[in-house]
């Protein structure tokens, strides 16, 4: 399956450290079995304010890469009523995240805020899409542009807005928008959800951490994508825009693009060498007519 993957991690304009960690695992990692042709892309962000949140999110990463291992359910993968096998590996995966880091906290955290991290991991196949999350980190699909779906955050305003005490314009600038009211390693259990999106070969899915959320608005993603651009060049620019509106937090993008047109290579190839395209096309103009000049005059004096 030909997917159009990129990724972008930055650290923003105030924080010191990025806390933030992603993967992408394709069909050349070693020892896989969960799927034949596809695709696991997860990003995680550690808790700012919590002891080792770069280690958190680096150890989840690690932990879920784990599940690539492991060969989907047969029989949940044939029971109409049951949950997918993928999503149940997956969802093994994330509580095996979550015992990690919480054990590590148990063995060497004492007189601190334990450290934990979101996590969320999408596994992309020829027409589905296996989504698993836990805290606010973020996944889009878009199709032509538009956003057909996104995975709910598990944050406090979130729940405010959901409690009907708070409305969605208010939580978007509310301070506490940061606060996450789930998160991989600091309980020794973890609620996490779940979804299965349908995608067909043009679609985009974007994982991206609260860094871009809290920062750029989805109308203006929209914009993005709207645009013939490579994954790179949307990655790139959702980077920038978040930095431009502020850059609270680490920012970090995985963006795929399910078998692409040509036509996207093609107008990004014509975007970053248009100058170039432009000069030598005057150039050979310029050569040509000085030539046909020359040639003119050269038959009048003959």
């Amino acid at each position: 399956m030909r997917i159009d993957i990129a990724a972008q991690t930055d650290v923003g304009r105030h924080k010191k450290n990025n806390e933030d960690y992603y993967g992408v695992f394709r069909e050349d990692t070693p020892g896989l079995q969960l799927f034949r042709d596809g695709v696991m892309l997860c990003v995680a962000d550690g808790l700012g304010g919590h002891v080792g949140g770069e280690i958190a999110s680096k150890l989840a990463v690690a932990t879920l890469k784990d599940a690539l291992k492991k060969t989907p359910p047969a029989a949940a993968e044939n029971d109409g009523d049951g949950e997918p096998g993928i999503l149940t590996v997956l969802r093994e995966g994330m509580a095996a995240a979550n015992g990690n880091v919480f054990q590590t906290n148990v063995d060497l955290v004492r007189h601190n805020k334990p450290m934990g991290t979101t996590l969320l991991a999408a596994v992309i196949e020829e027409k589905k899409v296996y989504i698993v999350n836990v805290g606010d980190s973020r996944c889009y699909h878009l199709r032509n542009g538009e956003i057909l779906a996104k995975t709910e955050d598990h944050s406090w305003v979130d729940e405010q807005v959901k409690q009907g005490l708070m409305s969605r314009a208010e939580a978007e600038s509310d301070h506490r928008r940061n606060i996450v009211t789930r998160s991989i390693g600091t309980n020794p259990e973890v609620e996490m959800d779940s979804y299965l999106w349908h995608v067909v070969p043009g679609d985009v899915v974007m994982l991206c951490t609260d860094g871009l959320v809290n920062m750029v608005k989805d109308t203006d993603i929209q914009d993005v994508f709207k645009k013939r651009c490579t994954s790179a060049e949307a990655a790139l620019q959702l980077v920038s825009l978040a930095n431009e509106n502020g850059g609270r937090d680490n920012i970090t993008i995985v963006v795929a693009h399910i078998a692409p047109s040509p036509l996207v290579f093609l107008a990004s190839f014509w975007r970053r060498h248009v100058k170039k395209i432009i000069a030598t096309a005057l150039a050979i103009l310029w050569g040509a007519a000085c030539f046909a000049a020359g040639y003119f005059f050269r038959g009048l004096n003959t």
